[in-house]
């Protein structure tokens, strides 16, 4: 894959983040630090140059779907926009828009584009499980509670199930299929409801996303850099072959996502243990300083990551973020 395709693909990725018109101040600063954090011949100068085109309208869909020739590209191009659109959750009327526009002008294959988004239909509708849509104790209550109303959790059996998630994410990460990302937010969420079950504090989706969002871990921006890293890192090059269960060439990504589980999975399991009383200055605070040993924990977990990878299937990952 050409520079040149890459940032197409990346120009689609980053309109798809875009489309809905409502992505506030936060996210878009995150989003321009996927550009500056990318190395590489194509990474920070790249996508700081995809993304000022696409934000001041240098570029538009015509002109990107235009360089890229090869169709497995274009189907590429289409999974990557539909997970970028999923990433905040339930899509918009103006993505949903987008999207029917876009897959007008890529024209992907039909057999391989109605796969993925059977596949993907599937995984939005399991990550809709992940946790409660609404819980009947409202968030004001359960901050509130005292410590002795509290049940006291086992904190080794959540330090274990912690580090389950962050090898379960990594692993996605070496997957090549564009539904194996999508998989990685709604195991997030997955997590920190058990954290926060675990100390006694009923959560909803909602009160999930604001925590991580407060956290630092942006939604959509977290899909882009993983894609970004892929296709800047020339992981993915052609759609064709990607099998599931196939173990990509690389691990670009792997760290990242590992990283950033265990970083979330530690600071929810402070915030809830301390009754919420964290103020967002300092949760961001606490999840760089953990950050940075969290991905020199990805070293010494390499082994199991991909021996993980090597099982899972979008099946076996969908059962997962059901709980089942």
């Amino acid at each position: 894959m050409t520079p040149q395709e890459q940032q197409a693909i990346l120009t689609i990725a980053l309109m798809a983040a875009l489309a809905d018109g409502d992505k506030a101040d936060a996210e878009r600063e995150s989003i321009r630090g996927i550009a500056e954090s990318l190395g590489g011949a194509g990474g920070a100068a790249g996508l700081a140059r995809v993304y000022q085109d696409v934000l001041l309208r240098r570029v538009d869909v015509s002109a990107a779907v235009a360089s890229l020739a090869d169709a497995d590209q274009r189907e590429l191009a289409y999974e990557m926009a539909v997970c970028v659109c999923e990433a905040d959750g339930a899509r918009s009327a103006a993505e949903a828009a987008f999207l029917s526009d876009l897959k007008a002008r890529l024209k992907p294959d039909a057999a391989a584009s109605a796969a993925f988004e059977k596949t993907e239909a599937e995984l939005v509708q399991a990550a809709a499980v992940a946790a409660p849509v609404g819980v009947a104790t409202s968030a004001a209550t359960a901050d509130t509670a005292t410590a002795g109303e509290r049940r006291g959790p086992d904190s080794t059996a959540l330090d274990k199930s912690i580090l389950n998630y962050a090898l379960l994410n990594g692993a996605l990460e070496l997957l090549p299929q564009s539904w194996a990302s999508m998989a990685i937010i709604p195991l997030q969420v997955k997590m920190v409801y058990e954290i926060g079950k675990a100390h006694g504090v009923e959560l909803d989706q909602g009160h999930i996303r604001e925590f991580i969002a407060a956290v630092g871990v942006g939604l959509t921006s977290q899909y882009l850099e993983q894609f970004g890293r892929k296709l800047i890192g020339g992981l993915l090059g052609k759609a064709a072959g990607r099998t599931l269960g196939g173990v990509g060439r690389a691990a670009t990504g792997m760290a990242f996502s590992f990283a950033t589980t265990y970083a979330l999975g530690q600071v929810a399991k402070r915030y809830y243990a301390g009754g919420r009383q964290m103020n967002t200055a300092l949760l961001k605070q606490t999840f760089q300083d953990l950050l940075g040993p969290a991905k020199q924990m990805q070293q010494q977990y390499l082994p199991q990551i991909q021996q993980k990878a090597s099982t899972l299937d979008a099946a076996s990952v969908m059962a997962m973020v059901r709980g089942r």
